[in-house]
């Protein structure tokens, strides 16, 4: 069964400088009870992305194309204002970077959990039962008293657990995680990917995780896609694309990260060149501007070349392994 599905999906921006495309014939799907990672740089349309699902779009936003389809019938790009909002919390949640931004500092964190099961039809007494349980899933001490507290009272770390707890707290189908661990430090990044692992496993519930650390990608995510510039140029499962990454910006993304240096560099790698103005797209391949593998064949929109399983990219040169092009 697939949770999310979505499908060419476009979308575009009006802004003083003109329509900017934000994102491009984008298609996906997240399974049920598995993990979806999405990577790229600032910029390449994440937010975009999970702003169009949950529909959050920006009044300049307009869905241009494309279905969005929740749980095999509901597009979600149709959808009402009161239909989306009725679905956002029960049975698609969120985790935003920010604990302290998607917590309410002058309400108590059992105030909030409570309200977050205002659909519920449970007592009072009922549903500080259910988040007291929540917050000891999530391993917070001393549950029952913290309740009372406020979020300045808790750790970055806490807060952060506080906020996946009540994403979960009415068991949705779909857990929308955007860069959840950012700003974590290195050992409660790892706590809270394990976290996360446990509790999807409990629940039962699909993720479309959020990130720009690969790292994090390779140890939560069963599948993944690379954005650029709005466009899907690569996906499938993370062994794939970690260890055969074809599309010649997955490659240099996948070489700019520091676990992978094996000694000590004055510089650390980076991608040369800027991401281009989606107002005016480049010809072609979007990525051919700044990649050396281009050639006049590039300045043609490339296909999407399947390369055995669920391995895709959109690259005229994807069908050609990186140790055959550096030999």
């Amino acid at each position: 069964m697939t949770v999310l599905d979505v499908r060419n999906l476009s979308v575009d921006f009006q802004t003083e400088g003109g329509r900017l495309e934000a994102l491009k014939q984008v298609s996906f799907t997240v399974p049920a009870n598995r993990s979806v990672g999405v990577v790229g740089e600032s910029g390449c349309g994440k937010s975009t992305l999970i702003n169009a699902v949950l529909g959050l779009l920006a009044d300049n936003g307009e869905i241009t194309s494309g279905e969005i389809v929740f749980e095999g019938g509901k597009d979600l790009a149709r959808l009402d204002a009161d239909s989306m909002r009725a679905l956002r919390g029960q049975r698609i949640a969120t985790v935003f970077q920010d604990p302290m931004g998607a917590l309410n500092p002058v309400l108590s964190v059992g105030r909030q959990m409570r309200d977050i099961q205002y659909r519920s039809g449970l007592s009072k007494r009922d549903k500080d039962a259910r988040s007291v349980a929540m917050l000891r899933k999530v391993r917070i001490p001393d549950p029952e008293s913290r309740l009372a507290q406020f979020p300045h009272e808790f750790s970055g770390g806490m807060k952060q657990r506080i906020a996946i707890a009540m994403a979960l707290m009415m068991e949705p189908a779909l857990l929308i995680a955007d860069e959840p661990t950012t700003a974590l430090d290195a050992t409660l990044e790892v706590a809270t990917i394990e976290l996360l692992k446990d509790l999807q496993r409990d629940i039962g519930c699909s993720v479309l995780f959020i990130s720009h650390h690969l790292g994090v990608i390779a140890e939560l995510c069963d599948e993944m896609i690379v954005m650029y510039a709005g466009e899907v140029v690569e996906s499938g499962t993370t062994r794939e694309i970690f260890h055969d990454a074809r599309h010649p910006y997955t490659q240099r993304l996948l070489a700019c990260d520091p676990a992978r240096l094996s000694h000590r560099v004055p510089r650390l790698p980076t991608i040369a060149g800027t991401l281009p103005d989606l107002r005016h797209r480049p010809p072609g391949c979007v990525f051919q501007p700044r990649c050396d593998r281009a050639d006049t064949q590039c300045l043609t929109v490339p296909p999407r070349a399947s390369l055995g399983g669920s391995h895709s990219a959109r690259c005229w040169h994807a069908e050609v392994p990186l140790a055959e092009v550096t030999a």
